[in-house]
């Protein structure tokens, strides 16, 4: 297992989050566990980890990769959004760390039958918990054309309203194969990825909600972490990643009284401070993992 996943940017993530033994770090977005496998060997057999995943199948793997760990790596089956209770149900108030490492991982794109790629034909699912939900076909099938303009605006496709129209008109979509084919009915400029890329990436956050579990699991991950503890985020869509630097940046200013108020009146408190800018990986690690080349790492330390 642990040569079939290679986790995105590992160094800079240990880095900002400076695990060290006897740490208590939440994976919140454990995935296949290669961000977690390195973790959980920085913080020693004292430490703990809380790996959280809402695909069962992702979990399965997850506890394969760590299961030399043993009972210091719990994993919970969970969203984003239900990491505090995650947390307090492994019996504690606050952790050392949390990581956020958003989107997908290769189980999804690799695996036809759950429907995020259109490399190879099957069921427009798009689930990331495939026991809950509308598929993406549904979601395709329910929304009216503004709607699904919107969703697609969201998703920062170009021209949304007229492939929102197109994609209606070629309903019913059921496969990845009829919707790739219903976009690149389309006329549009020549762009550097497949046409459908951004579409598939806009309906798959549309489905599994994933700014709105962003959103709360930003204020979860912040409330669990002690004076000191570390939050590492690593996005990769331009509207994760200006969430997270709204988010951090809101949380890192303190008072928001107008600038004309003699003496602050709303008694707000920075909650934390930035660690660097937001990093790239690098462009080693991209010609070795071509999926790293989107990503965007931010971190902060709790106030």
């Amino acid at each position: 297992m642990s040569g079939a996943h290679v986790p995105v940017m590992v160094d800079e993530v240990l880095e900002l989050l400076d695990p060290v033994p006897g740490a208590c770090v939440v994976d919140g977005t454990v995935g296949l566990g290669g961000h977690a496998e390195r973790i959980a060997e920085r913080i020693g057999p004292s430490g703990c980890l809380i790996g959280i995943d809402r695909d069962r199948e992702a979990l399965k793997r997850a506890a394969r990769r760590l299961e030399r760990f043993g009972n210091r790596v719990q994993l919970v089956h969970a969203r984003l959004s239900f990491l505090r209770d995650a947390v307090a149900g492994s019996g504690r108030s606050h952790v050392d760390g949390v990581l956020l490492d958003l989107g997908v991982c290769s189980i999804h794109l690799d695996t036809p039958e759950r429907g995020f790629s259109f490399r190879a034909d099957g069921p427009l699912d798009m689930r990331l918990d495939p026991s809950a939900g509308e598929t993406a076909a549904e979601l395709l099938s329910r929304l009216t054309a503004d709607q699904l303009a919107g969703v697609l605006r969201d998703g920062g496709v170009p021209n949304p309203r007229r492939l929102a129209t197109a994609l209606k008109h070629h309903q019913p979509i059921d496969t990845t194969r009829q919707l790739a084919d219903a976009v690149r009915s389309v006329p549009q400029r020549r762009r550097r990825h497949h046409p459908a890329t951004l579409v598939f990436q806009a309906l798959r956050i549309a489905v599994n909600d994933e700014f709105g579990e962003l959103e709360t699991g930003l204020v979860a991950a912040l409330d669990s972490l002690r004076p000191g503890g570390r939050l590492a985020v690593l996005s990769y869509h331009s509207g994760e990643d200006r969430r997270v630097k709204r988010f951090l940046a809101e949380e890192e200013r303190g008072c928001i009284c107008p600038p004309e108020m003699p003496v602050c009146g709303c008694g707000r408190q920075a909650r934390v401070r930035r660690i660097g800018r937001g990093r790239a990986p690098s462009s080693s690690e991209i010609g070795r993992n071509p999926r790293a080349r989107s990503a965007r790492l931010r971190g902060a330390e709790r106030c």
